[in-house]
């Protein structure tokens, strides 16, 4: 399995040949390595509706035909904007959806969430993905819960965990919710994007090794992590 980060919470993963998509915002992004039209997936998801989460999904699922995993309310919005309907699958926390490569599962995130017109959007999420025999947890846009001992108890090859502070929780919660999902190694996400976010991640990884059990990986845009 292949993480590749693509700045802010966009990632494209390689799971067993199939790509997948995460909380596509490439174009407007300051920190996005590629742009829209450079990306293939046969799969998206994408966690919520704030713009930079969800900014080149309709021209992005349109051009590849890709299916869509998020909630209900964005699931409808993207058929409306000419997505296939079939292709848009809205699911709900607590839910999964299987595919040829394993399954992604819906869970809670303490966040909002509305359309770039203000619009209700329903509710925020995070995936749980399996496949290719590992196990891993998107946080995308959260602060810490408790809950994540639930997450992490079937065991964690990989977590990602926002660290940006102001929107998302910071380093110092971060390690908070490292400690409750337990996985082997994490990925710090949400941050450095704009100065309101800027962070340290040298220090946040040394702060993992002290206070924790579980790897830092830091990467650096358009940078790739192999499990």
């Amino acid at each position: 399995m292949k993480i590749t980060w693509l700045g802010h919470n966009c990632w494209l993963l390689d799971i067993d040949g199939t790509n997948v998509l995460v909380d596509p915002f490439l174009n407007d992004s300051p920190s996005a390595p590629i742009k829209a039209d450079d990306v293939k997936c046969e799969v998206m998801l994408i966690s919520h509706a704030h713009f930079d989460h969800i900014a080149d999904a309709v021209s992005i699922a349109k051009r590849t035909g890709a299916t869509v995993l998020t909630n209900f309310e964005i699931g409808n919005w993207l058929a409306n904007l000419g997505v296939a309907r079939d292709h848009a699958v809205g699911m709900n926390h607590g839910g999964g959806y299987d595919l040829p490569f394993g399954r992604v599962e819906y869970t809670i995130a303490h966040h909002s969430s509305s359309f770039p017109d203000g619009s209700y959007a329903g509710n925020p999420g995070g995936f749980v993905i399996t496949g290719e025999g590992k196990r891993i947890y998107l946080a995308c846009d959260t602060a810490a819960f408790l809950e994540m001992k639930l997450i992490g108890a079937p065991g964690l090859d990989l977590a990602v965990v926002p660290i940006g502070d102001l929107f998302t929780m910071g380093p110092a919660a971060s390690l908070e919710a490292i400690k409750l999902l337990g996985p082997k190694k994490v990925l710090p996400c949400h941050y450095n994007t704009w100065p309101p976010i800027e962070q340290d991640t040298a220090s946040w990884a040394e702060s993992v090794k002290q206070h924790t059990n579980t790897e830092p990986v830091v990467l650096e845009p358009g940078g790739v992590l192999e499990l």
